[in-house]
């Protein structure tokens, strides 16, 4: 565990920049002291915002730089026009020469992950990088991955997601051998298309001793809290992460609509409010912010781009977490044990668009 947890903050990423940037490093510094920052951005935005959190200032140093990726960017676009100068990259470029142990952003997703692979690379084993996030569920939280990254993918990159999903629950949740399952539409082991049951397969008969593998998953189990570890490729994880953070909005406005509708539920909520706060905060998509970018030989966070600054916060919490305790180390030795567990796990690569 290093003595300083050092983290590079793209302080012009997401829709409001330094003005969220700076207030939630405050807040997340005041959880971990053993916290430096380096600040990527304009000087002019940044200091006008260090200035009202003194222990902050303290403890951090500015990269100055008034390039910055826009939203609208296509990953090429970013690595053309932001390479080397823009706040995402110079943030990335920190970890790259260790100046940093790991960066977090709020920007354009598809440039933070072209821009990181392009210049940290992957892990021996990997080649293709995934958002993995923790998901609030009935049991706890698990650990759900990709939601994103890169579309499709074969069995061998399902494994290799298995593997560092893992590795990263062993770490967040100091568990030794996490339960894994692959998100299919049953459980049936003849379900599905045929890269998921040819990683169930490969999962069941490699039998890893990080990792114990239940079988299919299906989307409801996810919220369940069936397994420690969800596995999906891209393109399905964005859609369950979108349908799972678009149903817990509309069931707070139904809540909150239903709680007006009358005297007697306004009344009946002043006996519950504890509980309706329980449950907000369990629901609180603030609380879930921080995608990690699992795969690189580097860490890198991906935080929501409209979040507040107390959801800005716990991105920087989930990055600090993955660097005091070496996930990076983590991950290779499991990746590696024995000859390596992935030596013959190789997954084709996809151009970045």
């Amino acid at each position: 565990m290093p003595s300083k947890v050092r983290i590079a903050l793209d302080a012009m990423g997401g829709d409001d920049g330094a003005a969220v940037v700076i207030p939630g490093a405050a807040i997340s510094l005041r959880k971990h002291r053993d916290t430096e920052f380096l600040l990527v951005g304009d000087r002019a935005k940044i200091e006008p915002e260090l200035d009202r959190h003194p222990e902050l200032k303290a403890a951090s140093k500015i990269v100055h730089t008034e390039v910055a990726v826009s939203g609208s960017d296509k990953p090429s676009q970013a690595l053309r026009r932001g390479r080397k100068t823009s706040s995402m990259w110079l943030a990335i470029d920190a970890v790259k020469k260790g100046e940093a142990d790991v960066a977090v952003s709020a920007g354009n997703t598809g440039a933070l992950m072209a821009m990181a692979r392009f210049h940290l690379r992957t892990l021996p084993g990997i080649d293709r990088p995934a958002i993995s996030a923790i998901w609030p569920t009935r049991r706890g939280e698990s650990v759900v991955l990709d939601l994103g990254a890169t579309i499709g993918g074969d069995a061998r990159h399902l494994v290799a997601l298995a593997i560092m999903g893992a590795a990263m629950v062993s770490v967040v949740f100091d568990k030794k051998r996490p339960t894994v399952g692959l998100l299919n539409i049953g459980t049936e082991e003849i379900k599905g298309h045929e890269e998921i049951r040819e990683a169930g397969e490969m999962l069941r008969a490699m039998n890893l001793p990080e990792l114990e593998y239940i079988g299919f998953v299906e989307g409801d189990g996810i919220g369940k809290g069936m397994a420690d570890v969800i596995v999906t490729e891209g393109y399905s994880g964005n859609i369950a992460l979108k349908a799972a953070e678009g149903t817990a909005r509309q069931m707070a406005d139904l809540l909150r609509n239903e709680i007006q509708r009358s005297w007697f539920s306004k009344i009946g909520y002043v006996f519950a409010r504890k509980a309706f706060q329980a449950l907000r905060d369990k629901m609180d998509p603030n609380k879930s912010n921080g995608g990690v970018l699992l795969g690189l030989n580097g860490l890198v966070v991906k935080s929501h781009g409209g979040i507040n600054a107390e959801g800005f916060a716990y991105a920087i919490d989930v990055g600090y977490e993955m660097a005091h305790y070496d996930l990076l180390n983590k991950i290779n030795q499991m990746l590696n044990r024995e000859g390596g567990a992935l030596s013959s796990v190789q997954t084709a690569p996809e151009d970045v668009s």
